[in-house]
């Protein structure tokens, strides 16, 4: 059934964007919509301006039919419901219960763990730990990805506590940590689900070790530990009122919303963190309510499945015109790639044409100084996402903002337009698409929503291509190797060898 939607889709007529407007007075309107973030609560609103993609009337209706046929409304629902949608590992991903929308269960749970959170933020900021000025959070993928963004995008300067997020198992990036806190007011947070992650207790080892080397008194009591695994934490030495757990259905990428927020909080305090889960709860409610091409997530998912699938683009570029979100591609590389990066179907049969496309990006405007050239000129279509905010995120001269937008918001209509030229090198070919995500202002609510924007559209893909988003054993044979090579005794191809040899391995 559905190689016969894919079959009509492809034999869709395909107009430039130039007369897709032309055509349709009103598709301005039809695609781009404003979300409120909660009327009451007055948190603000964002634009989703997915106008100047190929998506037309003909498309739109083909996609709708195949989401019909992918069973989207059954899958959306068991991923509220918390059923399992995870088949290959029997687990639900519970993600949204965290932010309040959910099995009520679930949600309960989620919010009991938030309050032992908060508590602990709480007390810390207001010195019951003695003076804390530093926070070294260790953790790797999701469990570090997710906090160095939202730290970044939301605390910046005026963070009520320095937080240092460190992932990599290369030492310079911990001893580049150490050299910017005072081991005598620094705390470490482990983030680790299971917690055995090698990189991740490698590296809280080595705090330790600072710790002691630096004669902090009582290094444990500096320790809080975020985890599924709370067992694992005693184990190690936490004490279980400094450990602060979170749901076995929470996967790593999606788990931000959990304790592994803590440094999140701790950055902002606990009111802004709340926020920041009712702005993702705010787009939750929408993407399990709204219908079609009403729901801001699954048209963007009709968008991308069209250029993946029926242009054969291999990339989609994210460019951030907002200083706060340079870290937004890498955050959005993990959840993309990761979750979608796949070839098989839930049922494990072989996917039937393109998956997930390569997510990569840059900020606004130094990207236009480096990238731009191929995606105005060069021989690959790269659908683009721009993103900014109305509202500055500095107090300098209006002058620096109103050059940001105007260089944002020309890109698209430029991508769009093109440009004739009787010099070749100067002609540019126009009829490139992008999209605009323009938020009122920066806030933790609309970065909330931002994100789990983000996460439905993932999801929605998902659906679409009928595979499973929340496995990803594509990450565990490297690791498996690499564990091969630490313990010893075995042989690999002749180039590998000689590497180790090189380096002094084994």
């Amino acid at each position: 059934m559905t190689d016969a939607i894919w079959d009509k889709l492809q034999g869709l007529a395909k107009p430039t964007l130039v007369e897709l407007f032309e055509a349709d007075p009103d598709r301005l309107a039809r695609f781009a919509t404003r979300f409120e973030l909660g009327a009451e609560d007055a948190l603000g609103e964002m634009r989703f301006d997915w106008s100047k993609t190929h998506l037309d009337a003909a498309h739109v209706a083909a996609f709708e039919e195949l989401a019909a046929a992918m069973d989207f409304d059954a899958r959306r629902k068991a991923l509220f419901d918390g059923d399992i949608v995870n088949p290959t590992e029997g687990r639900a991903a519970e993600h949204t219960a965290q932010r309040g929308v959910g099995k009520e269960e679930s949600v309960q749970l989620a919010a009991e763990y938030h309050h032992k959170t908060a508590a602990i933020v709480e007390a810390i900021l207001r010195g019951a730990m003695g003076e804390v000025k530093h926070l070294i959070h260790v953790g790797i993928g999701g469990s570090a990805l997710g906090p160095a963004l939202a730290v970044d995008a939301l605390a910046g300067e005026g963070a009520l506590v320095d937080v240092h997020v460190v992932s990599n198992i290369d030492g310079v990036a911990l001893e580049r940590a150490f050299k910017a806190c005072d081991p005598k007011t620094t705390m470490l947070a482990i983030a680790s689900k299971t917690f055995t992650t090698i990189e991740t207790m490698t590296n809280a080892e080595s705090v330790m070790t600072w710790f002691r080397e630096n004669e902090v008194e009582d290094p444990y009591g500096r320790v809080v530990a975020l985890t599924a695994a709370p067992e694992k934490a005693m184990e190690w030495g936490v004490d279980e009122t400094r450990i602060l757990p979170f749901s076995e259905s929470v996967g790593g990428r999606y788990s931000l919303w959990s304790s592994i927020g803590f440094p999140v909080a701790m950055a902002l305090g606990w009111p802004d963190f709340a926020e920041f889960l009712a702005g993702a709860a705010a787009m939750d409610e929408h993407f399990r309510d709204a219908d079609g091409i009403d729901n801001l997530p699954l048209r963007a998912a009709f968008a991308d499945q069209y250029y993946t699938r029926l242009r054969g683009c291999q990339t989609r570029a994210v460019f951030a015109y907002d200083q706060r979100l340079a870290l937004l591609p890498d955050y959005l590389q993990q959840l993309e790639m990761e979750s979608n990066g796949k070839s098989v179907k839930v049922d494990g049969s072989q996917v039937d044409g393109a998956t997930a496309p390569i997510t990569w990006g840059g900020v606004g405007t130094d990207a236009q100084h480096a990238v731009f050239q191929l995606l105005h000129q060069g021989t690959n279509l790269v659908p683009v996402d721009f993103i900014a905010c109305i509202a500055p995120g500095d107090d300098l001269d209006e002058a620096h903002h109103r050059i940001l937008l105007s260089n944002c918001f020309a890109q698209g209509a430029a991508l769009m337009a093109g440009k004739a030229s009787e010099d070749p090198a100067r002609a540019y070919p126009g009829n490139r698409p992008s999209a605009t995500i323009l938020l009122d202002d920066l806030t933790p609510a609309a970065f909330g929503a931002l994100i789990a924007f983000h996460e439905h559209r993932t999801f929605a893909n998902a659906v679409l291509m009928g595979i499973n988003p929340f496995d990803q054993f594509g990450v565990e044979l490297g690791k498996a190797i690499a564990k091969q090579i630490e313990a010893g005794g075995t042989t690999f191809d002749p180039s590998t060898e000689a590497l180790l040899a090189l380096a002094g391995i084994g």
